[in-house]
């Protein structure tokens, strides 16, 4: 039985403490702002991301990694003797996927898995730990690979969106929708659907508000949801903001594991700042 190493890439939104608990490896894609290029989650953070934003209205540019920052991942693990299952950005947002499958191709295919998450943040990072998990009882690569296949339609992924300055910025709703956004206070919820992302409830009031009704439409009783683990994954909203959604996951539902992280870069310049997703494994 061979060794298996788990890949995701940046979006997965993984903290660096669940990827070295996991032993989990990262590829990260590329963000240009203001003409330079950053690594996501390596060479600048969300916050100072928000900044730039500020100081040039200008939202960065997002491109995926290039077929040799697969391949330069990829290649000392396989010279080890490895398998890799690498578990990344829906196929419907980016070509990250199809650049993974041409650096396997190059590589040595029959030992690459490629699972395409037709998902985001830790949607993706639900499905990457399932799979470390996998790997850490000895499970072999292709099985794993094909156990979290049949997990991907059953990620359920969703935002609360405070602001719509970021959608606008990037074409993504219109002038008229950003002032009713900012006028009358409403808060749209995102909902990851078939790979790519559709409007979902809308909601009015302050943001504690509009998240107990987030939580109501997207857990509601909680049946079916898979209780092994839940992630709270947030950006820039404040631990505080978010404890009772925590509880409730943990008291409520009796969650085994609420894990929240922060939304990186890609993810963080579409959404923008406040945003808090809640995602689990729908059984």
């Amino acid at each position: 039985m061979g060794r298996v190493k788990v890949f995701t890439d940046s979006t997965a939104d993984l903290s660096e403490e669940l990827l070295q608990k996991y032993n989990i490896s990262v590829i990260p894609l590329y963000v240009v702002l203001n003409e330079k290029s950053y690594r996501d989650g390596v060479d600048l953070t969300t916050d100072e991301m928000y900044r730039c934003v500020e100081q040039y209205q200008m939202l960065p540019k997002t491109s995926a990694p290039t077929t040799e920052d697969f391949k330069a991942a990829f290649q000392p693990w396989l010279s080890e003797g490895y398998e890799i299952v690498y578990i990344g950005l829906s196929s419907a947002l980016s070509g990250t996927i199809q650049i993974a499958n041409l650096a396997a191709s190059e590589l040595e295919k029959d030992r690459i898995h490629i699972v395409d998450s037709l998902n985001l943040s830790t949607g993706i990072g639900l499905l990457v730990l399932e799979a470390a998990d996998m790997a850490n009882q000895g499970i072999d690569a292709s099985e794993i690979a094909n156990k979290i296949q049949e997990d991907v339609p059953k990620v359920r992924s969703s935002f609360v969106i405070d602001t719509l300055k970021y959608l606008h910025m990037g074409g993504r709703c219109t002038s008229l929708q950003m002032l009713a956004n900012s006028v009358l206070k409403i808060r749209p919820q995102i909902i990851v659907r078939d790979g790519g992302m559709v409007v979902g409830s809308k909601y009015r009031g302050n943001r504690k508000r509009c998240w107990e009704s987030f939580y109501k439409d997207h857990i509601g009783d909680g049946e079916g949801i898979r209780r092994n683990r839940v992630f709270l994954t947030q950006s820039g909203c404040s631990m505080e903001e978010v404890t009772f959604l925590i509880e409730n996951l943990r008291n409520e539902l009796d969650v085994e594991e609420v894990l929240t992280t922060e939304a990186g870069i890609v993810i963080s310049s579409h959404c923008g700042p406040k945003t808090m997703g809640i995602l689990y494994i729908q059984d």
